[in-house]
């Protein structure tokens, strides 16, 4: 067996960054930028209010002076006449301003009768105005890679960057295997349960930015694995869950063995997931997660997600968090055990506490947890207070 760490270095140098593409910047949601992209222009392009109100000279700026109204600027149609001293321009949110020098003051405080208004005699220290400029100049640069989320959309609009190139989306094929199993909505047989490691093997994977193809389910013959090992060509990466381990009918390593699997380690020194393997099949690398649900998932919070970073070119971290631990635990023993836990808000660092049960077949408490403990390899007991670390989930 190897360590955790070990397994992910591994897992890692099968994922080199694919090839990049050209998308329209409304497919761009969720994707990761490739390459900077450039804003073609000034933002705000043109001075302008930050508020509605009116704008006066600064010199103009004094306590209970009286101006005249000259007319008004508001968002996409500007005043484009001169506005000397003595006089105001109302003035709109978004509005550009007549030339530089000058005030907006605030509509709320000024007093207006007729064609005339009358500043207060306590007057704001702010200018209201927004400069030509003020969030990004003509040149500047999203830097890259970056997930492309709201916000990072937002401001590519506003830079007027039509498209972008983003790296292509990693195609998982998830493969499950097994005679026990059937799919939601089927009636199990008397010694059948339901496939539920596809499915949210495919959430995970299209969270983490992947296309995915869910593929029939293998039996545990070697003229089903073949087959539909078969309909996984094209894929950058390969996912099974079950038939990883040693019984007689655990044909997954054998059968990709046999098709061309260039094995890179086989069994972890972790718990849940020990009977997990990967490696390079083809074109594809190939992670080969074992049949109990929880295992298959720690496991691909684990591997799989980091492999999808790497693959679409962000860097594979995963991230820790602290916390205090919430009850006694005992020694881990030789291998990593990374404990289903909820957390409990407080002041500090969070509390967290095991479920008693661990057993890698419960789902329910997986759903119900949202942290892995982690208890490293070889570690002596803990008591409830001390400082630990977790991995979210």
């Amino acid at each position: 067996m190897i360590t955790v760490e070990e397994a992910l270095a591994r897992v890692l140098a099968l994922a080199a960054p694919l090839p990049t593409e050209t998308v329209p910047l409304r497919r761009a949601a969720g994707r990761v930028l490739a390459a900077p992209a450039t804003a073609t222009l000034t933002q705000p392009p043109f001075s302008a209010s930050a508020m509605d109100g009116y704008w006066i000279d600064a010199a103009d700026h004094r306590p209970g002076a009286v101006l005249r109204v000259a007319g008004q600027s508001a968002a996409g149609r500007g005043w484009t006449a001169p506005v000397a001293q003595g006089q105001a321009l109302r003035i709109f949110t978004g509005a550009p301003v007549p030339r530089d020098g000058g005030v907006v003051v605030l509509q709320e405080n000024v007093t207006r009768e007729g064609d005339t208004i009358t500043l207060p005699q306590t007057l704001d220290t702010q200018d209201n105005i927004r400069p030509r400029g003020q969030d990004f100049a003509q040149g500047d640069q999203l830097a890259a890679p970056r997930k492309l989320d709201a916000r990072a959309l937002g401001l590519l609009a506003a830079m007027n960057v039509p498209e972008v190139s983003v790296y292509r989306r990693p195609v998982v094929a998830i493969i499950a295997t097994g005679d026990e199993l059937v799919m939601p909505g089927e009636a199990p047989g008397p010694d059948q349960i339901l496939c539920s490691n596809s499915f949210a093997l495919a959430a995970l994977a299209e969270a983490a930015g992947a296309e995915v193809r869910m593929l029939p389910i293998a039996r545990d013959t070697e003229a089903s694995l073949r087959m539909v090992f078969d309909l996984a060509q094209g894929a950058d990466l390969i996912v099974t869950s079950g038939g990883a381990s040693v019984g007689e009918h655990d044909l997954v390593g054998q059968v990709a063995t046999d098709l061309g699997l260039e094995r890179a380690f086989w069994k972890i020194a972790m718990r849940p997931g020990k009977p997990s393997m990967a490696g390079r099949m083809g074109d594809a690398a190939m992670l080969g997660l074992p049949g109990n649900p929880v295992s298959a998932l720690v496991c691909a919070h684990l591997f799989l997600r980091p492999m999808l970073a790497a693959m679409q070119g962000l860097a594979p971290t995963q991230t820790t968090a602290r916390a205090v631990l919430g009850t006694d635990t005992g020694p881990t023993g030789p291998r990593t055990h990374y404990m289903r836990a909820r957390l409990t808000a407080t002041d500090g660092l969070p509390v967290i506490t095991p479920f008693g049960s661990q057993d890698s077949a419960l789902l329910g408490i997986l759903a119900e947890a949202d942290a892995l403990l982690i208890r490293p390899l070889g570690d002596g007991p803990r008591r409830a207070g001390e400082v630990v670390d977790y991995l979210p989930i």
